[in-house]
């Protein structure tokens, strides 16, 4: 079930316990990229033994909308792992891929996705905050990439992501 508003009264995913510090790491680097006026989103590559592989944070400021984390790292594994490794890996994220950075993530065979905040969420939030549609609708990740595991959001982290996007959009 999907979680709609900062934290929806919806239950969310529940994830081990374990992973909860990447995807803490995940809104780190949201407020990193906030911090220099990109957008904030930011997410973690895990191999299938916790080894945190590559990290990065939205850096579409200087005009690139294509340069999101998601998509980053995708790119990333695909030069660097091998086909088993990205399967066995894990991409941590602030909030829900976007329909390209999922259908990077597909491409490229990597394993399933985590994220703390949703796509539902985060088009609720722009309402919210009077912010209008961007140019690509956002969809679930699973009607983009149907055959990748994908579990969220992470309600605990709920809250502070949608104050991170708060402060972006209304400053």
């Amino acid at each position: 079930m999907r979680a709609h508003g900062a934290n929806g009264g919806y239950p969310g995913a529940m994830i081990d316990p374990s992973e909860l510090p990447h995807l803490r790491r995940c809104v780190e680097l949201a407020e990193e990229a906030l911090a220099v006026g990109d957008e904030p989103f930011g997410s973690v590559l895990v191999g299938a033994d916790g080894t945190v592989l590559a990290e990065d944070r939205n850096r579409t400021s200087g005009g690139d909308q294509t340069r999101h984390p998601e998509f980053e790292l995708a790119r990333r594994a695909a030069a660097t792992l091998t086909l088993e490794e990205r399967a066995g890996a894990t991409v941590y994220t602030s909030g829900e891929h976007c329909p390209m950075c999922a259908a990077a993530h597909a491409w490229v065979a990597l394993g399933r996705i985590v994220y703390a905040s949703s796509s539902a969420q985060l088009t609720q939030w722009r309402t919210e905050f009077g912010v209008p549609p961007g140019p690509v609708r956002a969809l679930p990740v699973e009607e983009i990439a149907p055959n990748v595991t994908v579990e969220g959001p992470v309600m605990e982290l709920a809250e502070p992501v949608y104050e991170l996007q708060r402060r972006f959009h209304l400053g």
